[in-house]
This record gives structure tokens, sequence and C-alpha cells, in this order.
């Protein structure tokens, strides 16, 4: 069915830009090494441009089909 990214905070927020943090707290990631499994959308994709040194992504399939 639909596509779906696996994202994962790899590096740390301290001393980062105001808004980089809030895009990866939009992802839902507060902790260095936490992931989450999210829809593959333009506001997902966005936020994960604008961090997208502080994190790791890669492409699920989707299980439920």
């Amino acid at each position: 069915m639909g596509k779906k990214l696996k994202v994962t905070l790899v590096r740390g927020l301290a001393g980062k830009r105001e808004s980089h943090i809030k895009a990866v707290y939009s992802l839902g990631l507060k902790k260095v090494g936490q992931s989450r499994i999210l829809e593959d959308n333009p506001m997902v994709r966005g936020n994960i441009r604008k961090a997208h040194y502080l994190i790791k992504v890669e492409e699920v399939e989707d299980e439920t089909a």
C-alpha cells in the first residue's frame, strides 16, 4: 500500500538551531537512538529535509496489506 519511513535520531540537539529542533520534535523524536515509523508525506519529508544531518531515514514497506 503506502510507503513508510523509519526515522532515527542519531545526533544530539544541544546547540542546534531552534527551527531544526522543532522539526525533529515534530517527527516525534526526543532522545538519541529513538526511532519512529511515519507515513511518507510532504510534511514529514519537509521536516526530514530541514534536519537531515541529525537523523537517519530508511524506507520500510507497509506490512498491513
